[in-house]
């Protein structure tokens, strides 16, 4: 049984630390029990079944814990079609305005074979689809804050944990639905996220802007080709004057570290779904392709949305028919290494782990840019590997689960702690 830590204890922080990860370790069995259960719904996302599922377990688990806990549904804007989604919140742990949020989601990429959300265990292993990404990464942070509960570790300030559906897909049922209605990151003075990073620290993410290009044509007989006019002739007029911005995008590269370096360059995909035409005798009447323009830190993400929107416009202005439907949008975020926040995150994983973690900047789109928005450090570090999430055979190893709750354990304690 571990000891509780009051106020006015005179034990050093290492011995604090060393409680810290004592109790994280007696919760192993409670963090491999969640991360299946949660394993076991399928949250997929699109289109977001399996949310109210996600819920329920969440907020049962918060109640057995005896952490508070409010539901914050989804709500569209007026006149827009329902969706389900809704945010879970706890005050967590910790008392005062000052808070420290660990912030996670619960949906996943759609299944891909069959049996992906049954949980399979072999060894320290689990098996199933979020097990990285990040239904694990939920375990470690909800118990992290429950070590700091049952040890009663003085804080000068509070944990607040939130659980967020539509990360997948940018967000809107989720954190940003939340930033949209002044919910999130109040009195905040740092946020963490188990985003699956490979035991490097993510410090930066890329923009993200992408959308998908339907340019109308006529159709009409191979043999009247005079009658139609070509859909798919117009769009590749569209591709190349794309392709000329793109040329001059992938000029510029990011101060921020990224693995491997040429990743490093300002990046758009032209083309990732392209579709055209009926059938081989028919001139096609429409065209459609996505373009996923991916903005690095150091862009202006305004400036870079307007130059592409002049490529369609100048199309237009040409005679070319097309409409531009905007699926996906985020902004850029960069925080520094050397914040308190940061400095205490890359000190105890390297304390945990054993080594030093390094800082890089996430290849795609994070959720620490609606914190970092409101003007503080936000960061994400979890248990899974990048390289595994969104596969056919996704699995996170037990022990990196409790590794990560002990670290952000102690990393709450170090910048919570009182002054």
């Amino acid at each position: 049984m571990v000891r509780a830590v009051s106020a006015g204890s005179e034990r050093t922080h290492r011995e604090l630390h060393q409680q810290i990860d004592a109790c994280v370790r007696e919760l192993r069995g409670e963090m491999i029990d969640f991360t299946s259960e949660l394993v076991a719904i399928a949250s997929e996302n699109p289109p977001g079944a399996g949310y109210r599922a996600c819920v329920r377990a969440i907020e049962s688990r918060l109640r057995a814990l005896e952490l508070a806990c409010e539901r914050i549904p989804y709500r569209p804007a007026k006149g827009a079609r329902e969706e389900s989604g809704a945010a879970v919140v706890s005050s967590g742990v910790g008392s005062g305005r000052r808070t420290l949020y660990f912030s996670g989601h619960y949906d996943v990429v759609p299944v891909t074979t069959p049996g992906q959300c049954a949980p399979l265990r072999r060894g320290k292993t689990i098996f199933g689809r979020g097990a990285a990404d990040m239904k694990s990464g939920l375990a470690s942070m909800l118990y992290a804050a429950v070590a700091l509960q049952r040890l009663r570790v003085p804080l000068d300030g509070r944990v607040g944990l939130v659980f967020v559906p539509d990360e997948e897909t940018g967000g809107r049922r989720g954190s940003g639905f939340l930033a949209a209605a002044k919910r999130l990151g109040s009195n905040g003075i740092g946020m963490l996220t188990p985003e699956p990073t490979s035991g490097a620290i993510w410090n930066a993410n890329r923009g993200a802007l992408t959308m998908r290009i339907t340019v109308h044509g006529r159709e009409a007989h191979v043999g009247l080709l005079h009658q139609g006019r070509n859909a798919f002739e117009d769009a590749v007029r569209v591709v190349g004057r794309l392709q000329r911005l793109e040329r001059r995008i992938g000029r510029r590269r990011t101060r921020f570290r990224v693995t491997p370096d040429a990743a490093r360059r300002s990046l758009m995909l032209i083309g990732g779904r392209v579709e055209a035409g009926s059938n081989f005798n028919v001139v096609p009447g429409r065209c459609v392709f996505t373009v996923d323009r991916r903005i690095n830190p150091e862009e202006d993400f305004e400036a870079e949305r307007r130059a592409l929107f002049a490529v369609f416009d100048e199309a237009r202005r040409d005679g070319v028919s097309l409409d531009v439907d905007v699926f996906q949008e985020g902004r850029p975020s960069g925080t520094p290494e050397a914040t308190p926040l940061g400095r205490a995150l890359g000190a105890h994983v390297r304390a945990v782990t054993g080594r030093a973690p390094r800082f890089e900047m996430c290849p795609g789109l994070l959720e620490v840019r609606f914190y970092a928005e409101q003007g503080m450090p936000a960061y994400a570090y979890g248990p899974g590997l990048l390289a595994v999430s969104h596969g056919p055979r996704e699995f996170v190893h037990i022990d990196r689960i409790v590794e990560c709750a002990a670290i952000y354990a102690r990393t709450a304690a170090t910048v919570l702690g009182p002054a």
